[in-house]
């Protein structure tokens, strides 16, 4: 199985999207081992979007992020980073396809609702930001050792 990284983001929280974007995972059936509700601050949003660090969206995008709460989760399946990335759409609602999530709800390129890893080295650096080894929990679903070697 394979672990990644997705957070809700304040537009999805304040929009009470939370429960449909958590259902639609597990209805998938995709596991959620960690999950939490958080405040971003800016050291953190900064850690995380580093990678954005200098364009010209960077300090709109740490403004956007830090504006409310999010919610974070660590996702896991069978090739869950490609999974949920297909699940999530593509990051402009617009040109998302029908039935993704960005699509469904998102209103603009930068409020589209969620954020995915989009690989596995990106969602391991993501899911140590977010957090500890400790706040994972182990269980398995029915038939899912059937379903996952």
């Amino acid at each position: 199985m394979e672990r990644t990284f997705v957070m809700i983001k304040p537009d999805g929280v304040q929009r009470s999207l939370v429960g449909e974007i958590i259902s639609r995972f597990e209805k998938r059936g995709l596991r959620i081992d960690a999950l939490k509700m958080m405040e971003v601050t800016e050291d953190t949003a900064g850690v995380h979007y580093a990678e954005h660090s200098g364009k010209d969206f960077y300090v709109s995008l740490l403004d956007y992020i830090t504006s409310g709460p999010v919610v974070v989760m660590a996702v896991s399946g069978h090739s869950s980073v490609s999974v949920v990335r297909d699940m999530v759409g593509k990051t402009d609602p617009k040109k998302a396809s029908p039935g993704t999530i960005r699509a469904d709800f998102g209103m603009d390129i930068s409020r589209n609702i969620v954020h995915a890893s989009d690989s596995p080295e990106s969602a391991l650096r993501e899911l140590n930001i977010f957090f500890r080894e400790s706040d994972y929990s182990e269980y398995s679903k029915p038939g899912e050792k059937w379903l996952y070697p």
